[in-house]
């Protein structure tokens, strides 16, 4: 007698846990365990490392410095170009990803053109606030369509499609997930833009660097441990009944 090919479903859930490992460790957070205080490492993984840090913030950093002193506008928005320029030319020159840096120049070129073209300070910070409103739509129609924003990434990322809507605990967490996304829109639209109609660049400027990097990347570590939880509680149970 021939020896019976092995239960298909354990490839597939096998499959899954390590897709979602390999996700995780392209996103810089793997190492986050389900429950744990994810640490400062996995933290700076996740934006990128030290120089993803300093990319990101540092053109907000010297916008806000050079025109709280000054208070000219064309210093102001120039040099975080300068700066986006330098960050792009040196991930060529050491044959890095030049991608993220290119986005961070455009949207970087982008505020500066706005500004200059009003000659309002403010308006540096305008394409961030329209970000932030785009970002909190889309995930709020995607809530009220029931496939929830976060659910579909996470599939992607799992290449597991659509098969988590099948699964209460998983559509739950990842529901609850992308609602925390709306939050963090929310809660920096709630502070920007009153800041933006009062033309408060330099506070505007202040509070854009405590809700960018840091609010994003707490979001982030909330998030990954969410959906880890599950699917790893999930996975342990399929095992269970399999054994």
């Amino acid at each position: 007698m021939t020896t019976p090919p092995p239960d298909e479903p354990d490839a597939p859930a096998i499959s899954l846990s390590a897709q979602l490992r390999a996700a995780a460790q392209r996103a810089g957070i793997s190492q986050v365990a389900p429950g744990e205080v994810p640490t400062g490492h996995a933290l700076l993984a996740a934006i990128g490392g030290v120089r993803g840090l300093i990319e990101s913030i540092l053109p907000g950093l010297a916008f806000l410095v050079i025109y709280t002193f000054s208070q000219q506008l064309l210093p102001s928005v120039l040099i975080p170009v300068v700066l986006g320029v330098f960050f792009v030319v040196v991930r060529a020159v050491q044959r890095g990803p030049v991608p993220q840096a290119l986005a961070g120049l455009l949207g970087i070129a982008i505020s500066a053109v706005l500004a200059l073209l009003s000659g309002r300070a403010v308006d540096n910070f305008l394409p961030g606030i329209v970000i932030n409103a785009v970002s909190m739509v889309v995930l709020l129609i995607t809530l009220a369509a029931r496939w929830p924003l976060i659910g579909i990434v996470v599939g992607l990322l799992t290449s597991e499609g659509s098969a988590w809507r099948d699964d209460r605990a998983k559509r739950r967490v990842l529901t609850l997930s992308t609602w925390l996304w709306v939050l963090l829109f929310a809660v920096r639209l709630a502070i920007e833009v009153p800041l933006y109609l009062a033309s408060q660049a330099t506070l505007l400027g202040g509070i854009k660097l405590i809700t960018g990097v840091p609010l994003y990347a707490a979001m982030l570590w909330v998030t990954w441990l969410l959906v880890r939880t599950v699917y790893t509680a999930r996975h342990a149970e399929d095992e269970a009944e399999r054994g």
